[in-house]
């Protein structure tokens, strides 16, 4: 494949030409946007309780000064456009949560700001913390991958990651500093505000210890559109857990640093972006490649986004591809994955573990805002999004106090037992901080359900536990079916401006059964300091920490076929399989490894074999029969 530069890229401009065309709001429409964020923060915001104690915040306080100081203000007498932003966002931003968002209008709306390379952080053997550019935008030839810089417009390079990361707000320490790094190269402008700077002065170590400093300047152009339109009425877009930022930066460095990804999606078709890699449909979303470690050969899925409009294909893309490499171990890497359609990284769940699935539970704040939503959708009249699960606990929390709603999951509870396990050798996850919302999901998930052992970069994820709705998709709600409600508090804002609110929170199952996810995030049960040789060599010592983590769990294989009324299995590390047919237990045997034969008193439409080891559910099989 012939790669070339974007269009995006040759025609992006200076950071100050586009400022130039900035700066178009009236009075009016600012006192609009306030208006707005404060019916959203006070009556929608699932977490306000939980952060104006956490955080010792009061966003709402903030935009009722705001509103007053705007109404003292004239057209004449108005501060400039960018300080308005600023409040703005500074007081979205002040609750630590990339669910819960001011959206800049025109011109900012789908444009990224960017400097044409990337840094990430790593540690030197003697734990020293080094940031090195680990990629360039091509035909960018003032700094190398593998350079090391020391300084960010004189100020020393941790310490302008911190400071930037402030701004950024995280909901935990380890979020602040990944926020802020990524930050320092790559903006999306519809949620963070442009640089100050018009040109950043990078000092930094050649490879062969030279010390240099560049001046390079900023430019903005159009990101890529998003997967989903998050503002309209679809079960997708009511299925949302995706931090924004995220998902803006994934399509960007898409954009600035994997051209021949963009392209195979655009093209079609099964593509392997590397000739080790197994061929998939969504090479914008799937990476599965075999990987030789010290440990042995396992394989190797990362999952760059849950960004999809069909779980369904989804799951079954992965179920493929997981076939298709080693059988002996699974690394599967979400980080920097900032989530998307929550039925798609729950629905993954099922496919590494014998037992049922239970989805994480989600609750409204009891709002007679969020009442007048639920009634009006109890029944699901529109096919898209039934919430009648939780209309009679709001109905009655008026009588009874309740803070929240009744819990009830989002992911349907069939759908994520649907396929039941279909991989088999033991499995480890990768994450990150920069994993959030339905990525913290499923990080969460796998803890609770007990998958494997998680393999941190960072000591937490990015502890993001919401269902995220967007001021478009709320007034929406309001408007159908018909009537519309004549006495809808949401009003269409000015200029494409937006919002978004994390309007349910999610909860987490198992030992931690009830435990909010948001601010706390998921742990890791072992941890991994990124060194060089994984920023410029495909991330080779983490793999083969994984490796190491894989090889000490038990390789199980349990292979099934059906045929009228005879079962054949094939089984590794097994001692008995149990035999079900249309959930009625049919017969039992004692097994060693390899092949054997079981024969069925009854036929039906599925067959369920579960495997145990000293009596211990540990595989299990659904097939068609």
């Amino acid at each position: 494949m012939t790669t070339t530069a974007h269009p995006n890229i040759a025609n992006s401009v200076g950071l100050a030409e586009f400022l130039a065309t900035a700066g178009t709001l009236t009075l009016a429409q600012r006192k609009l946007i306030v208006d707005q964020a404060l019916i959203l923060l006070e009556q929608n915001y699932a977490h306000l309780p939980l952060k104006v104690a956490m955080h010792a915040v009061n966003p709402v306080q903030r935009l009722r000064v705001l509103r007053a100081r705007l109404e003292r203000q004239t057209d004449a007498t108005a501060e400039a456009e960018w300080q308005f932003h600023r409040e703005l966002s500074s007081t979205f931003h002040s609750v630590r949560d990339l669910h819960t968002n001011y959206l800049l209008p025109a011109p900012f709306a789908g444009k990224i700001a960017f400097l044409p390379f990337q840094l990430e952080r790593c540690f030197a053997q003697d734990g020293t913390e080094q940031y090195l550019v680990a990629r360039t935008v091509a035909g960018f030839n003032g700094l190398a991958a593998g350079a090391e810089v020391t300084h960010w417009n004189g100020t020393p390079i941790a310490r302008a990651v911190a400071l930037n990361g402030a701004n950024f707000c995280g909901s935990n320490s380890a979020a602040n500093h990944a926020r802020g790094l990524e930050s320092l190269t790559l903006r999306p402008l519809v949620i963070q505000l442009p640089p100050d700077e018009d040109w950043v002065v990078v000092s930094h170590r050649t490879e062969a210890g030279a010390t240099e400093e560049i001046r390079v300047d900023w430019q903005v152009t159009e990101n890529l559109p998003p997967m989903t339109d998050v503002d309209s009425l679809s079960s997708a877009a009511a299925a949302q857990g995706v931090d924004l930022d995220s998902d803006e930066k994934a399509r960007a460095k898409k954009l600035l640093h994997a051209p021949k990804v963009v392209q195979a999606e655009a093209a079609g078709g099964a593509v392997a972006m590397a000739s080790q890699d197994v061929p998939t449909t969504m090479p914008g979303v799937f990476r599965a490649r075999p990987v030789v470690t010290p440990s042995g050969t396992f394989g190797h899925l990362r999952i760059f986004t849950f960004s999809v409009d069909d779980p369904e294909a989804f799951l079954a893309e992965f179920v493929r591809l997981a076939n298709l490499l080693p059988q002996n171990g699974l690394v599967v890497d979400v980080r920097d994955n900032g989530g998307g359609h929550i039925f798609a990284s729950e629905f993954l769940l099922q496919t590494m573990t014998p037992k049922p699935i239970a989805p994480e539970p989600v609750q409204f704040l009891s709002t007679p805002l969020n009442l007048r939503i639920c009634r009006r959708h109890a029944e699901d009249p529109t096919g898209q999004i039934d919430l009648g699960p939780w209309f009679p606990s709001l109905d009655s929390s008026t009588e009874t106090g309740q803070a929240f709603s009744c819990s009830h999951t989002i992911t349907p509870v069939e759908g994520a037992n649907a396929v039941g396990q279909t991989y088999h050798g033991p499995v480890v996850l990768i994450t990150d901080a920069r994993c959030y919302s339905a990525t913290d999901i499923f990080a969460a998930g796998w803890a609770d359900h007990e998958l494997g052992p998680i393999l941190g970069v960072d000591d937490n994820t990015g502890a993001g536990g919401a269902n995220v709705w967007t001021h478009g998709l709320l007034s929406i709600l309001l408007k159908i079916p018909a009537p519309a409600d004549a006495e809808s508090p949401y009003k269409a804002l000015p200029n494409k401006a937006n919002m978004r609110v994390s309007i349910r929170r999610t909860l987490r199952v198992g030992k931690l059964a009830g435990t909010p996810v948001e601010d706390l995030g998921v742990r890791p049960t072992h941890q991994h300091k990124v060194t060089r040789a994984d920023l410029l060599q495909g991330n080779v010592d983490l793999l083969a920490r994984a490796g190491e983590l894989l090889k000490a769990l038990p390789v199980r294989r349990l292979g099934v076929a059906v045929a009228g009324t005879t079962v054949s299995l094939d089984t590794v590390n097994l001692d008995r399989v149990d035999v079900y047919v249309d959930g009625r237990p049919m017969t039992s045997l004692d097994v060693t490894d390899g092949a054997h034969t079981a024969t069925l008193t009854a036929t039906g439409r599925e067959v369920r074999v579960e495997g145990f080891a000293d009596g211990q559910l540990v595989a299990a099989r659904k097939v068609a029969s």
